[in-house]
């Protein structure tokens, strides 16, 4: 089994883990009504998109999501929070040191001994999420997990489909497939996101992914046989119809969404071994982008 399998398969566990301390993190996390900028880089910054999304949409502020490279620096926010798995992006720890002193920044991690521990106001340390793959899966979704939980949005439901979605099979015909383009609405958005780059980054896969409404305009002219088009969450009304007219093949879900990224994860590494690749080692990639002056 590659590292990249068994974290995956690890991620109830630590989902329930995630849930059951947030409130332990409470002082290090936004209050309701506060301005925040949630930042990370590649699969961070996707999930950044879902955690602001589902921040500001149930109510509890306005809430923005920026890959680290590109903050607004004149923007003013109460707090930022930082999602980085290994503690040592230059995006990251550039943004901090920008902020020190004049916005108050969060940094959640699965490694408290790197730089960012200083560099941030606060620190939430999910170190039994951490990873020895490249390719992140249990630590995005378990840093999800958490916040989702400090929001009252996270339930038991998301834990038990996530452990049907790492037992059920994957749809017929789905890692034949040439091309992969994921969907989501609101928070899934992010999800969709990430799930296009964990297709890429383990397999090589050609992969696209958009808010779902948007699909319409232009990209499923692309949909054929041999392509798959795989929706997180309700998907719009008459939408897979259309897919199914083109020839190709529609993915639909009763699952938690969060659960369905789990399942767009297994994907990633049946095709990477259907076309002999290792998933631990992606091409051209390290676990942290850490850039020379």
């Amino acid at each position: 089994m590659t590292h990249v399998e068994d974290e995956l398969n690890s991620q109830p566990e630590c989902w329930i883990r995630a849930a059951e301390e947030a409130g332990r993190h409470r002082e290090a996390l936004p209050d309701p009504g506060e301005r925040v900028a949630v930042v990370g880089c590649g699969t961070s910054y996707f999930m950044a998109q879902a955690v602001a999304a589902l921040r500001e949409g149930s109510g509890r502020g306005e809430t923005d999501a920026f890959a680290a490279s590109e903050f607004p620096a004149g923007r003013s926010y109460d707090r930022v929070i930082a999602l980085t798995r290994s503690g040592t992006t230059t995006e990251v720890l550039q943004l901090l040191a920008e902020l020190k002193g004049r916005t108050r920044t969060t940094a959640v991690t699965a490694d408290p001994g790197t730089p960012v521990m200083e560099a941030a106001d606060d620190l939430v340390v999910l170190d039994y999420a951490d990873e020895r793959s490249v390719v992140q899966t249990r630590f995005a979704t378990t840093a999800l997990t958490l916040l989702r939980a400090h929001l009252g949005l996270h339930t038991g439901a998301a834990v038990t489909d996530a452990r049907t979605a790492l037992t059920s099979p994957l749809p017929q015909g789905l890692v034949e497939c040439t091309q992969f383009t994921f969907l989501g609405r609101g928070w899934t958005v992010g999800l969709a996101n990430e799930a296009g780059l964990k297709m890429r980054e383990a397999s090589l896969s050609w992969t696209e992914a958009y808010p779902a409404m948007e699909y319409r305009h232009g990209p499923i002219s692309i949909t054929t046989a041999g392509t798959a088009t795989w929706m997180f969450g309700e998907a719009p009304d008459g939408l897979a119809e259309q897919v199914r007219a083109t020839g190709g093949l529609w993915v639909g879900s009763g699952l938690d969404p969060l659960a369905e990224l789990v399942r767009a994860q297994r994907l990633a590494v049946a095709v990477a071994a259907s076309r002999g690749l290792d998933p631990d080692r992606p091409r051209h990639l390290t676990r942290s982008v850490i850039l020379t002056p």
